[in-house]
């Protein structure tokens, strides 16, 4: 689950609020630079962090910005309470689709943050996390034997990445895993960036998943459960800790945030594995280094098309040689700071057994993703079986004509055809 996000859709505008100006010097770039190529990254990335580390930026939609992109700045924006998630009244969030689509948790600020965010922690621990890896193997191994007993081709996008964080999910929350196609479909319109309609489907599959979330919080009122809906229900009702908004809001953006972005990083990573021949034959000689190589692989696959969810700061900060004045959105490229020099040894070089970087894939400070422990299982997993399960597997296709999703937030394949 690589973060906490989205809410109801709802209307972004501006009042006409005088913007404070930037204090850095720059031409003011468009932003996204361009349309992903698959997992590349641009080579403007490179260059902004060279010589604008905080690089005025407009995105299609919204105010101005600042893109900071070297790993210190990122973190200490991500760390420094100065910056902070609410928009101030009158501006208008920066953003790459025409409606704001609030985030939840990453819509929120201390205290209120805090207190949401403490009723999930217990849930999302490292040790909860081992305790469902043996059932998450198990069904890793259901479904690579229907793969297996299908015989090859197969789609590694539709019989194994998506499923496998889905059932996860879905046991943990105690989400109906029959109901996988429905919530599936609206959730892959919550992500996507823009459409014809005007994002019309983006707004009906966000009610209708709200609906649904809502319906599941009424039926734990009924027959309470141990999993976490029910833990979540008994929270509210007794503890009066969430309004009800709040509390159907947290549902679903669990299930959101718990298997879309762990999906997309299965099929990413398989991808880059087979794209990095000799990476694989290593972690197949070499079952060890699985923890190590999920680590590296967060570093170096970069998931989401852009940089997104500005912080504001509250006050002048001092910031990549230059000044950030109050009230100015700044965006943080993970992916660009994830290949910074300064901290990583050959950043754009692929190398299972360097020592565990300390990425920021999972974010950093108070926003770090809550799910990060739950992610790292099912990466591990889906790796470590998938290698030992099929050591011949391979792309069934040239790696150019692998077709990939567009539109979306997170960057991942539509299919994945693969051979053994």
């Amino acid at each position: 689950m690589s973060g906490e996000r989205h809410d109801a859709a709802r209307a972004g505008r501006t009042t006409g609020r005088e913007k404070p100006a930037p204090k850095h010097a720059g031409q003011e770039r468009p932003y996204p630079f361009a349309p992903c190529d698959a997992l590349a990254m641009h080579p403007l990335y490179e260059h902004v962090r060279k010589n604008e580390p905080v690089c005025p930026v407009r995105m299609p939609y919204g105010d101005p910005s600042l893109l900071v992109t070297r790993y210190e700045d990122v973190k200490s924006v991500f760390a420094d309470p100065r910056f902070r998630r609410s928009v101030p009244e009158g501006l208008d969030q920066p953003r790459v689709t025409p409606d704001l689509v609030p985030l939840g948790l990453m819509d929120m600020d201390p205290p209120g943050h805090t207190r949401i965010r403490r009723l999930i922690a217990a849930s999302f621990t490292a040790q909860r996390a081992e305790r469902l890896r043996p059932a998450t193997e198990r069904l890793a191994d259901t479904l690579l034997d229907a793969m297996i007993a299908a015989g090859p081709p197969a789609d590694l996008v539709r019989d194994f990445a998506v499923p496998l964080p889905i059932g996860v999910i879905c046991d943990l929350l105690g989400v109906p895993y029959e109901d996988r196609h429905r919530f599936h479909h609206w959730i892959t319109e919550v992500n996507r960036l823009v459409g014809g309609d005007g994002g019309q489907a983006r707004t009906d599959s966000m009610s209708e998943l709200l609906a649904y979330m809502a319906e599941l919080v009424q039926r734990r009122r009924v027959e309470p459960t141990d999993d976490l809906i029910g833990e979540l229900v008994t929270a509210r009702d007794e503890g009066d800790r969430l309004s009800e908004d709040e509390l159907v809001f947290l549902c679903m953006v669990l299930l959101i945030a718990g298997y879309e972005t762990t999906a997309n990083e299965i099929a990413d990573f398989a991808y880059v594995l087979f794209t990095h021949p000799d990476q694989l034959a290593l972690l197949k000689e070499r079952p060890s280094l699985l923890p190590n190589a999920v680590e590296e692989l967060l570093r170096f696959t970069p998931l989401t098309v852009s940089a997104a969810y500005p912080r504001y700061a509250t006050a002048d900060v001092e910031l990549g040689g230059g000044t950030v004045p109050a009230g100015s959105p700044v965006l943080t490229s993970t992916n660009a700071a994830n290949r910074d020099p300064d901290a990583f040894a050959e950043p754009d070089r692929l190398d299972l057994t360097r020592p565990a970087p300390r990425h920021l894939a999972f974010g950093h400070g108070p926003h770090h993703c809550a799910g990060a422990p739950l992610a790292r299982m099912e990466l591990q997993v889906a790796l470590g079986r998938l290698s030992a399960r099929l050591p011949g597997i391979r792309l069934a296709c040239a790696p150019k004509t692998v077709e990939w999703k567009t539109e979306l937030l997170f960057r991942g394949p539509e299919r994945l055809p693969v051979i053994w």
